[in-house]
């Protein structure tokens, strides 16, 4: 299983490129951030700066939109990273949620992210693509590559990530939910004719390593806390498109957001947001990996079976040296 780490683009951006330096140096093979640049720095800066640095860790947003960006420019700017340091990016990509909220915008339909999809790949490795009706490609790429990892999590969009996407991301770590989509994405994939298992799978989400006492898993809760929170927005989205008991979506998923009230973006994916206090600890403990070493692996044996081919660690708490270094230290040698 590889092992990839998330970070929000929050100044100094020198900071997060030494992160992703120690990252690599301790064994992981992604490195993420958040792609929310009214709430965060512009992440294709940094990734130049991340690529320079460093010799194997593959970089890219977790995740991109439709929408802040022109399709073309998106793939430029992938493209230029792959000229410039080889083929080592990778888009995540999903409707938007942050990143077009806070700009006062809706998120892209599903269908308008299926076409930027196509676009963007096709072009960011050099072959012709139709945006909004213009015929263009970018002449000067040369032997490009940029796998299309797609955010989901309602039934339309599983469907549309085994149809047409390199990766399916899963922003939980629950293993029973986990197997769940997957499941969903392969049945997608192989009615569309293509071999489920070459539709890889990404599960992201907190991981604070304790030292099992009562109190360290206390004070994980509260730093990992937010996630639900993040999960939750989503979910909302969900139940307001199905209805809360539909059998398109899992009740196990829907049930706890029943006393969430609302969610302030200018908060979002922070610890302090106090839009979370709905959040129970069980969701922390099922949505999160939090624990010790030992509890950690566990859950990721769980998670390898429900067929996840990597876990990408969402260091948004107050110990993100910490975290990379137990990685690095006791978790990424046992399971790569």
């Amino acid at each position: 299983m590889d092992i990839g780490l998330v970070l929000q683009t929050d100044p100094p951006a020198d900071l997060l490129v030494e992160r992703m330096v120690r990252a690599e140096e301790r064994g992981f093979t992604h490195g993420w951030t958040f792609d929310s640049v009214v709430l965060w720095q512009e992440p294709f800066v940094i990734y130049s700066r991340i690529l320079e640095r460093t010799e194997r860790l593959v970089v890219g947003p977790m995740v991109t939109n439709p929408g802040t960006r022109a399709w073309e420019v998106t793939a430029s700017l992938f493209a230029t990273l792959n000229d410039m340091y080889g083929n080592r990016t990778v888009c995540g990509i999903g409707r938007g949620d942050s990143a077009m909220r806070v700009a006062g915008r809706r998120p892209a339909t599903l269908a308008r992210l299926a076409q930027a999809m196509t676009a963007i790949k096709d072009l960011a490795e050099g072959r012709e693509a139709d945006v909004d009706g213009a015929s263009l490609r970018i002449p000067w790429v040369r032997d490009g590559a940029l796998p299309m990892w797609m955010g989901a999590y309602g039934p339309k969009a599983l469907d549309l990530v085994g149809r047409r996407a390199d990766g399916f991301i899963l922003q939980l770590a629950d293993p029973y939910l986990t197997e769940w989509m997957v499941k969903a994405v392969r049945a997608s994939a192989v009615e569309a004719g293509r071999d489920p298992d070459d539709v890889k799978v990404c599960v992201a989400a907190p991981a604070y390593v304790t030292d099992g006492s009562v109190e360290g898993r206390a004070h994980a809760r509260e730093q990992c806390r937010w996630f639900g929170g993040m999960v939750g927005n989503h979910v909302a989205d969900l139940v307001a498109r199905y209805g809360e008991h539909s059998d398109m979506v899992p009740q196990e998923l829907t049930d706890y957001i029943k006393a969430r009230e609302g969610y302030d973006y200018s908060h979002h994916g922070r610890v302090d947001n106090p839009d979370t206090e709905f959040v129970p600890d069980a969701i922390v403990d099922r949505f999160c990996l939090i624990g010790t070493a030992e509890e950690h692996l566990e859950k990721m044996e769980r998670l390898r079976a429900a067929g996840v081919d990597q876990f990408a660690v969402y260091a948004m708490h107050d110990d993100v040296d910490g975290v990379i270094d137990a990685y690095g230290r006791d978790i990424i040698p046992a399971v790569s």
